[in-house]
């Protein structure tokens, strides 16, 4: 999923547009590392009935090579600009780890969300939560990054130090204020000019519509005539748009943490939001009735109080140990990214008391696991910047100022505690190099087979309501609720992770939707 949330101080300039699993991309890292290393194989490819100029693609034959235990790595081309496939290439990475056994039902395509997570490393690093071990001994699980992502060729933009800066320097004057705006615009440029010299043409070309594409294109390279996959908050997304072009070759496919394609990027801004808002008070109700809560008094209070906090932060930024400031925008980066997971809910106890006594390491920890920064000061991969470029190249940008005006007064209703921070319009991608040429709009994937779409009740990130919208949209789509709280139910809910197996493994769509609890 994408999410303003992924912003920090003049990381704020690219839409308030969404964020995905946990921050952008979370998962439990599991030690799978292990086991026999795999012998090298070739994939036959399928027969596509494609134009010639993309036979060298559709035909390409991958070689299969042993990589990190028991894992099988490999890279594939594909055009730079599929309207121009005589053109350049670009490379993308692969992994998979082979199907341990039972019958064999082709191969399972994952994408953790974003965009711009490494669906190359989820598998790598956590194969059994990027899909259960009933699945994988079916299918060959394989993990790709899209083309501006993780290990294929990359969006490049910032170092570390001015990634630094970027996402956590405070901008300097009042919010809001004319000199504000000026460098926060400022800013947004200059990024944007950094991202097109160091990636090059590729920029240009970062698209979802794109990636779908390549996704076609893979999935006929491994050998498939349907494409089978789970996709996560953005992923969702990316396998929307790939049904909606290729409904012919869409095989079992779940979307976990559904966007809604009709969505604009005020729409999303907004949603998230109210979904943010919502999941605080969720945390606050529950913080309420615990003996060990941290505030006294009312739910309600206690948010007043969080909204205090912000606007002191901004006033009187507090000092971290390593010199850096924490201002709003990375305090509520830290607060976001326990609100991805209910478990993860007392984080946020010790989140609000440190930094009401003054404090801002603990603050600064949270908001760099949800950036990836490393204690050293690096960055572990480059999710900050391909959610920029991917996010910017989806939604075009809203200028016109009597509009924005109109959207803020909405926005600060809707969440009076996230909202007023997201109030400046779509300055990071008016700013971009190469604007959005996409119209949102609603999908259908005519003519597809079953498509299951996961939503549930009490997800921040992306709200439930784009679950229902999405599932009504596809003409074979098929809702399953998970009434709970945090972002994607299969990790989550044992109801879901049953429907959800059972379904990849005997086809098996439900009568009607299950309405999970647990």
């Amino acid at each position: 999923m994408r999410t303003a949330s992924r912003t920090g101080a003049l990381a704020a300039v690219v839409l308030a547009t969404a964020l995905a699993l946990s921050g952008c991309v979370t998962w439990f890292v599991d030690a799978q590392r292990g086991g026999s290393p795999s012998a090298p194989t070739t994939s036959t490819p399928t027969a596509e009935d494609v134009p010639a100029d993309l036979q060298r693609f559709y035909g390409q034959v991958l070689e299969w090579q042993p990589c990190s235990g028991s894992f099988l790595c490999t890279t594939a081309i594909a055009p730079l600009d599929w309207n121009d496939p005589t053109g350049d290439t670009i490379e993308l990475a692969l992994i998979k780890k082979p199907a341990s056994g039972g019958e064999r039902l082709g191969s399972l395509f994952v994408n953790p969300g974003g965009p711009g997570g490494s669906a190359y490393d989820m598998v790598e690093q956590s194969a059994d939560f990027a899909a259960h071990p009933e699945v994988q001994q079916s299918y060959d699980l394989i993990g790709y990054d899209p083309r501006g992502t993780g290990h294929s060729d990359a969006v490049r933009c910032l170092t570390d130090a001015e990634r630094d800066a970027w996402l956590y320097d405070i901008i300097p004057g009042e919010r809001g204020s004319k000199e504000w705006i000026e460098a926060y615009t400022k800013a947004a440029a200059d990024f944007g000019a950094k991202c097109a010299e160091n990636t090059g043409p590729l920029l240009e070309h970062i698209d979802t519509e794109s990636t779908t594409r390549d996704l076609d294109m893979l999935r006929a390279a491994v050998g498939d005539t349907k494409l089978n996959y789970l996709g996560y908050s953005y992923g969702t997304f990316l396998g929307a748009i790939y049904a909606d072009n290729f409904p012919d070759k869409v095989g079992r496919m779940v979307l976990d943490g559904a966007e809604d394609p009709r969505s604009s990027g005020f729409d999303i801004t907004i949603s998230q939001a109210a979904g943010f808002e919502n999941a605080l008070k969720s945390y606050l109700a529950d913080c309420a009735s615990r003996s060990d809560c941290w505030f006294d008094g009312s739910a309600d209070s206690a948010l007043t109080g969080i909204q205090k906090l912000l606007a002191q932060v901004d006033e009187s930024p507090v000092r971290a140990s390593d010199g850096r400031e924490l201002g709003s925008s990375s305090l509520l980066t830290a607060i976001f990214y326990p609100l991805y997971n209910e478990s993860s809910w007392p984080y946020l106890d010790t989140l609000f008391t440190s930094v009401a006594d003054g404090q801002a390491d603990y603050a600064f920890q949270l908001a760099d696991a949800y950036n990836s920064r490393n204690p050293d000061g690096s960055y572990a991969d480059n999710l900050i910047e391909s959610f920029n470029a991917i996010s910017c190249a989806d939604y075009p940008a809203q200028t016109d100022p009597g509009v924005i005006a109109e959207q803020n007064e909405k926005l600060i209703e809707a969440s009076p505690t996230v909202g007023p921070y997201w109030t400046f319009g779509d300055i990071g991608c008016a700013e971009w190099p190469y604007p959005s040429t996409r119209v949102p709009g609603p999908v259908t994937a005519a003519g597809s087979d079953p498509i299951l779409v996961v939503g549930t009740t009490g997800d921040p990130a992306t709200p439930y309501a784009w679950a229902e919208a999405l599932a009504d949209q596809l003409e074979n789509g098929h809702l399953v609720t998970f009434e709970g709280e945090g972002h994607t139910a299969y990790n989550s809910s044992s109801c879901v992770a049953a429907v959800v197996d059972d379904y990849f493994l005997t086809g098996t769509v439900p009568a009607s939707d299950p309405e999970c609890t647990s």
